[in-house]
């Protein structure tokens, strides 16, 4: 492939580092689902929960390895988009970016609700939509001053969090081995096969654990977006996918396999937070209190990840043709201010509403955007199964990153994706995204047909560029 520093057009500033996407890839998956919602997980699979982790995580890895695969040959900030538009057709970049954009404005307008939940912790009475207000400003701010700006406090963001999971991995393995914050009785890892089973609640419960286990993956694909901008995407996008993967999913499966060791996994659901008992347990002061400061910093670092994400899908989208061209403003810092502006723009009403909607209507509008990720990962794994066979033998020799067993492992992933959906049938709480989803989409199709067709042919360049590269 020829190398251009501005594929597919693209001039923005390639100002993330190797570090920043690593913390940035670790920060995207690592959220409040772990600190907080992870308690659910293990209420419906008990210990299980454990291989529900490990096999949503070879998923995972085949998904990320395919955006490896198109990242590393097309580095771009539409990512999926991009690449959907090219192989699949211009209609499926449109229905993947956008759908995308939306899941971040519906995760940021819940996660800007969140700060508000969390401040009231030790501020009662401070209004929740100040505190949401002064987080949306800030990173806001954050992404307008720069990329390495944004990739900095994404960095230390996730710093916060990995370290408290490897404080509280250590820690834990401490009282396991050695009795540490247990009177000096070791606890063992007894509780993991005890009062009921590995299987307590039979292969249903680890079944529709899986929904939960899957979300909590949401956000990892954001090192696709990165590509666009990472200094040296090359060597970056794969030094990324493949460290930051196997650190995901050993914090995910060390850190609740801590957890259940400790304690028995029938009475977690009904202590709080997992990580709040287990660092009383450890008898360190202020457990709350750093726990509710690590999820704050997991909100915000959700929230900032989002802006970055949806500015950056609106420069692509409309780079396709398939969004307003005003998109594609760069300020002196090459970053997409417009479609960062808009996006906040759109935030600052979606969590007004959000104080004066109905709880039901929440619940509609934040569905769609967990299957948005669903939506994204299957677009992934087709894309990529078209682009492999667009090359030619030789091509294909000349590819330096794969997607390991291709097209089989695609195949087999999208039909564990199809299973997760399935399954969510079962819940009450997902089961409504199977009605709104469809909603969300027919809505698309309507907005594609009004596209301003001059629009699209502007972008058809677009994708003419890209026709014209080839794999190095």
């Amino acid at each position: 492939m020829e190398d251009k520093e501005q594929e597919m057009h693209e001039n923005l500033e390639r100002g993330l580092k190797n570090r920043h996407i690593q913390l940035i890839g670790l920060g995207g998956a690592i959220g409040v689902g772990l600190f907080l919602g992870s308690a659910t997980a293990i209420e419906l699979a008990g210990p299980s929960v454990l291989l529900t982790y490990v096999i949503g995580g070879i998923a995972i890895y085949f998904i990320m390895r395919a955006l490896g695969e198109l990242s590393v040959a097309y580095p771009v900030s539409g990512a999926f988009s991009a690449h959907a538009a090219r192989f699949l057709g211009p209609k499926w970049g449109y229905l993947t970016g956008w759908t995308y954009w939306y899941m971040w404005m519906v995760t940021c307008m819940a996660e800007l609700t969140a700060v508000g939940i969390y401040m009231n912790f030790w501020y009662p009475d401070l209004p929740q939509w100040l505190s949401a207000l002064v987080a949306l400003v800030i990173m806001t701010v954050v992404n307008f001053i720069a990329v390495s700006a944004y990739g900095e406090f994404e960095f230390w963001f996730a710093l916060v969090k990995i370290c408290t999971i490897i404080f509280m991995i250590i820690s834990g393995i401490g009282m396991i081995v050695f009795g540490i914050g247990n009177g000096g009785i070791a606890t063992g890892i007894a509780n993991l096969w005890q009062n009921g089973g590995f299987f307590p609640n039979g292969f249903s419960g680890t079944l529709m654990a899986l929904v939960m286990v899957m979300y909590s993956y949401l956000g990892i694909e954001i090192i696709g977006v990165t590509a666009g901008e990472a200094h040296d995407p090359k060597s970056t996008i794969k030094k990324a996918i493949d460290e930051v993967f196997w650190r995901i999913l050993i914090f995910y499966v060390l850190s609740l396999g801590v957890i259940m060791s400790i304690y028995p996994w029938n009475e977690i659901g009904h202590m709080g937070s997992p990580f709040v008992v287990t660092f009383e347990k450890l008898g360190i002061a202020g457990a709350a209190d750093i726990i509710n400061i690590v999820v704050i910093t997991a909100v915000l670092s959700s929230c900032n990840s989002g802006i970055f994400s949806s500015g950056r899908m609106l420069y692509n989208l409309s780079l396709q043709g398939n969004a307003p061209a005003c998109f594609q403003t760069l300020n002196r810092h090459r970053l997409p201010w417009v479609g960062i502006l808009f996006s906040a723009m759109i935030l600052l009403v979606a969590v007004g509403l959000n104080y004066v909607m109905p709880a039901e209507l929440f619940v509609y509008v934040t569905s769609v955007g967990s299957f948005g990720a669903l939506w994204t990962w299957f677009v992934i794994l087709r894309t990529q199964q078209k682009f492999r066979a667009s090359l030619s033998e030789e091509e294909k020799a000349k590819l330096t990153y794969k997607m390991p067993w291709a097209p089989y492992s695609g195949y087999i992933t999208m039909a564990f994706l199809a299973c997760v959906v399935v399954a969510s049938a079962f819940r009450e709480d997902t089961r409504v995204a199977l009605y709104v989803t469809p909603v969300w989409f027919i809505l698309l199709f309507i907005g594609y047909r009004f596209v301003d067709r001059g629009n699209r042919a502007g972008g058809a360049k677009v994708v003419d560029a890209v026709k014209a590269t080839a794999n190095r």
